[in-house]
């Protein structure tokens, strides 16, 4: 909400307040969880234009069923247009600290070339397609010739055994166990001396919540290629993994229990994570491969039984 307002003129003089109590109001506590797509959407809008309120749709589809939906309701002169087109958000890339991981590598002088769905980088493309990654491949070695580093940090897709179909499952294992595999491969003749593999994987590799299985079960591979490529790639290519906790890609500073109940006291941030992944891929850490490091502030460390801490459990 605060990154939408900041992109509306006037957004800054906005009380944030204000806007979560409205939010709340209209979606309920837990909006991403109970309300489906346009699910009540026209009733949404007339309330919000009966209290008198202007409207910026936020969409990567500038003449989409969203943006039509409410240009029906409110008109289009309320809209923030930019070029004669809806605002878009600038998308910040979903999986752990991706955009800082390119950042600082870019830093230390790299030619980043990254793989999204999402227009706007090196290569666009499904990582779920294999015809994507030998395209990819092909441009990358067709343009630089070698690969000093692979950094595999796909957000497969999590949902549970409740709700999660056969092909939904497979696909979240494509993208999070079978595209890191299958572009080790394809990079394998081309990897630089020194070269170096880092797979980021998560600390539900270990430990997990209800109906969260397709991207527990990804991660979970990408751990196990980890140290299965640590040994076929030895004295070539090292390949560690690194299994991150609570990261706030916002780098938001939280109080109170978010931040006590964590051993170090503090949420992590994007640049835990690629602090280490530099590290892993530099000749400091030469004698290293085939590890899996977490980097969650001690939580999976932390035991906690009913009454420890404060906690509960209620049966």
């Amino acid at each position: 909400v605060r990154r939408m307002l900041q992109a509306v003129p006037g957004g800054d003089k906005v009380d944030y307040e204000e806007v979560r109590v409205l939010y709340r109001k209209w979606f309920g506590e837990n909006p991403f969880y109970h309300v489906k797509p346009f699910e009540g959407i026209l009733e949404l809008l007339e309330g919000l234009k009966k209290e008198g309120l202007k409207i910026a749709v936020f969409s990567n589809k500038p003449h989409g069923a969203a943006v039509e939906v409410v240009e029906k309701i409110f008109g289009r002169d309320v809209f923030h247009k930019v070029q004669g087109q809806t605002e878009k958000i600038p998308r910040k890339p979903s999986p752990i600290g991706a955009l800082a991981i390119a950042e600082e590598f870019q830093k230390q002088g790299a030619l980043v070339c990254s793989i999204d769905k999402q227009p706007g980088v090196y290569f666009t493309g499904d990582l779920a397609q294999q015809d994507t990654l030998e395209k990819f491949a092909q441009k990358v070695i067709t343009e630089y010739g070698h690969v000093d580093y692979l950094i595999n940090n796909a957000l497969p897709l999590m949902k549970g055994i409740d709700n999660c179909s056969y092909e939904e499952f497979n696909y979240a294992l494509k993208v999070g166990v079978t595209a890191p595999f299958y572009l080790a491969k394809l990079f394998q003749p081309y990897f630089s001396e020194g070269a170096a593999i880092v797979n980021i994987s998560s600390s539900r590799d270990r430990m997990s919540q209800p109906q969260t299985e397709s991207y527990t079960a990804a991660k979970g591979g990408i751990s196990a290629l980890t140290h299965a490529l640590a040994v076929s790639l030895a004295g070539r290519v090292r390949v560690n993994s690194i299994s991150p906790g609570w990261i706030d890609t916002d780098f938001t500073e939280y109080t109170g229990a978010d931040a006590v109940q964590q051993p170090v006291h503090r949420v992590g941030n994007p640049m835990d994570i690629a602090n280490m992944v530099l590290f892993l891929c530099s000749e400091k850490a030469g004698f290293i491969t085939g590890e899996n490091i977490c980097i969650d502030g001690g939580m999976t460390k932390q035991m906690i039984y009913h009454g420890d801490c404060g906690w509960r459990f209620d049966i």
